[in-house]
């Protein structure tokens, strides 16, 4: 059972990073390589922590 929510968890996550990675040109974002990956895979913990990431995931994600 332990294993089914870390395997759901870890789907969720890859999810965000494909769809803010493919949504990222929406965003008020500075438009660099280095600034997308690392927004890329912080997206839960700035997601959680900063509203002004969360207007502009949510851009990202309606891409």
């Amino acid at each position: 059972m332990g294993g089914l929510i870390i395997f759901g968890l870890l789907v969720v996550y890859a999810g965000g990073i494909w769809k803010f990675w493919n949504g990222f040109t929406k965003t008020n974002f500075t438009q660099t390589l280095p600034n997308r990956i690392g927004l890329a895979l912080l997206w839960p913990a700035l997601f959680i922590a900063n509203p002004s990431y969360r207007r502009n995931f949510q851009k990202a994600l309606k891409g």
